[in-house]
């Protein structure tokens, strides 16, 4: 058997080209004298050839621990558990799960929703819409409380926007163009829109880059769009700054924000047509008239307290108030961020939210204000934990890219998202097939709505509206267990106006000023205007 073996291997040699063979070995060759004789990596330098398999590995490394290692509680950003939910629900697919519950929990930071011994049917819970329009908009506008989060065309590809704007029209929900300003893609299908506005102003900036009314006063009065959002910071960089990498900075993306392409574009870490808070509710203001009374609000990262409860000050010296307040997480993603920003800067969001819908509380100004959360919500339950601690309403970006089909590469900042999601390479994005990727955006937001009715139903609430923070439980140990309206206890309406503040707000409060953003008294020996003593 030896022997007709070893025939066989020889008679099966004989079969490739002996110029193909030495070719091969000396391509092989010369790479590792290349190796030898480089002087910047030491691995090679010692192991020629040999050792490029380590960029082999290291290359493989996401891709074996997603699909052989991880669990399906295991994976960040986002876990496997989510991820399967997100494309069942996408596709139609049967998303329910056997034999229990695979979360611990007894785990510290377990969460879970109160039902009622008074449940109802969820087909007895209202649509659910909120009224967006405080007593200034003339165009108030009915949004769905589940809504797709600001993502530009540039970060996304130009299938990605039409995909997700003929799902937002399909299924009656919004789209926020991120600050990359609005594109033919946002337009084709007539979704609603909601258009951001960053600091670079693109879309409605001049030459050197200011604000131009005339521009904006163009475009917001196309019908598409809905609101305006004003984008302060963003929860995955904030204070930093908005990121387009040089190899997604199209001709074509270039013309629409008014840039050179080819370029890496950074947007600046604030605004320059204000620089207070009393500035930002005239800009507001001016913003509202512009686009003939629409909703107009603003987005921000919770960063220092005190900045946003003067503010909340300025709404009152100003009598001026945004229609709208998205709040964004310190977990919020993106597509390109510097690891220490998106690690550690930034109030993540649960506790933004409730420190948000306090203030407003406090200053009596929730009534006619909106708040909407967004960061890291891809389930019914994300939505209903938020919307119990204060939100009105839930924006999703990394929901809807898995939705998208995004297989979570984590190659989002690289040109080579291979789903075609984030990527400007036509070689990729026409992969994904507008008409059916809108049919499953579509229906991932109709069935995690389903899933809110579902959820709110057992609590035996009619609508989102009602819940409060006394629904939701967190374990705190093995032995503790506290409502949300113990861990964030509620303000008293209108206490931050007439000395009644709770001590938790009063050092915020102490320190706020509404001509300016940066609080008073920064340093324990600084002066009135925020200096150290000489």
């Amino acid at each position: 058997m030896g022997a007709i073996l070893l025939a066989a291997i020889g008679i099966h040699l004989l079969w490739i080209p002996i110029p193909w063979l030495l070719a091969t070995m000396l391509l092989l060759t010369l790479v590792a004298l290349h190796d030898f004789r480089q002087t910047r990596h030491t691995l090679l330098r010692n192991f020629p050839l040999a050792g490029r398999g380590r960029w082999l590995m290291e290359g493989l490394r996401p891709y074996i621990r997603q699909y052989f290692i991880e669990s399906d509680t295991d994976g960040a950003p986002i876990n496997r558990m989510f991820r399967n939910i997100v494309y069942q629900r996408a596709k139609g697919e049967m998303e329910s799960v056997p034999f229990g519950t695979r979360v611990d929990t007894y785990r510290a930071g377990y969460e879970w929703l109160g039902h009622s011994l008074a449940a109802i049917d969820a087909h007895e819970v209202s649509e659910l819409h909120i009224n967006v329009g405080g007593r200034d908009c003339r165009q108030p506008y009915q949004a769905s409380v589940f809504d797709i989060s600001a993502m530009s065309f540039g970060a996304l590809s130009r299938n990605a926007i039409l995909a997700l704007n003929r799902g937002a029209r399909m299924g009656g929900f919004y789209h926020n163009t991120g600050e990359g300003g609005i594109s033919r893609y946002h337009l084709e299908h007539g979704g609603d829109l909601v258009w951001q506005i960053g600091t670079a102003y693109f879309g409605c900036r001049d030459a050197q880059g200011r604000f131009s009314a005339a521009a904006f006063r163009e475009k917001a009065h196309l019908e598409s769009v809905r609101m305006i959002e004003l984008k302060l910071s963003q929860g995955a960089k904030p204070g930093h700054g908005g990121i387009l990498p040089a190899e997604k900075n199209t001709p074509e993306i270039a013309a629409i924000r008014g840039l050179k392409p080819g370029i890496q574009v950074n947007s600046p870490a604030a605004h320059s047509a204000f620089d207070s808070p009393i500035g930002l509710m005239e800009f507001i203001a001016q913003l509202r008239e512009l686009s003939a009374g629409k909703p107009v609000g603003f987005k921000l990262a919770i960063g220092r307290e005190s900045e946003f409860v003067a503010i909340c000050k300025a709404m009152i010296k100003t009598g001026i108030q945004p229609d709208f307040i998205t709040v964004d997480g310190g977990e919020g993603g993106t597509g390109a961020a510097p690891l220490e920003y998106t690690n550690s800067v930034g109030m993540p969001l649960r506790e933004a939210v409730a420190f948000v819908d306090d203030c407003l509380r406090g200053f009596d100004l929730r009534r006619d204000i909106r708040i909407i959360a967004a960061g890291k919500i891809l389930t019914g339950f994300h939505l209903v934990k938020n919307l119990a601690l204060g939100a009105d309403i839930c924006n999703s970006a990394r929901g809807m890219m898995l939705a998208l089909g995004c297989v979570h590469s984590l190659t989002c900042n690289s040109n080579r998202c291979p789903s075609g999601v984030a990527t400007q390479d036509p070689r990729l994005y026409r992969g994904l097939v507008v008409t059916d990727k809108a049919q499953r955006v579509e229906r991932f937001h109709a069935k995690t709505l389903h899933a809110v009715a579902d959820l709110i139903s057992s609590a035996g609430l009619h609508h989102t509206s009602e819940l409060n923070r006394s629904h939701i439980y967190r374990r705190i140990s093995q032995a503790e267990i506290r409502r949300y309206d113990q861990l964030f206890p509620y303000v008293e309406t209108g206490s931050l106006l007439n000395n009644r503040a709770p001590a938790a707000l009063a050092h915020h409060l102490q320190e706020a000023d509404p001509e300016r953003f940066i609080p008073l008294h920064r340093h324990p020996h600084a002066s009135h205007d925020g200096r150290p003593w000489a």
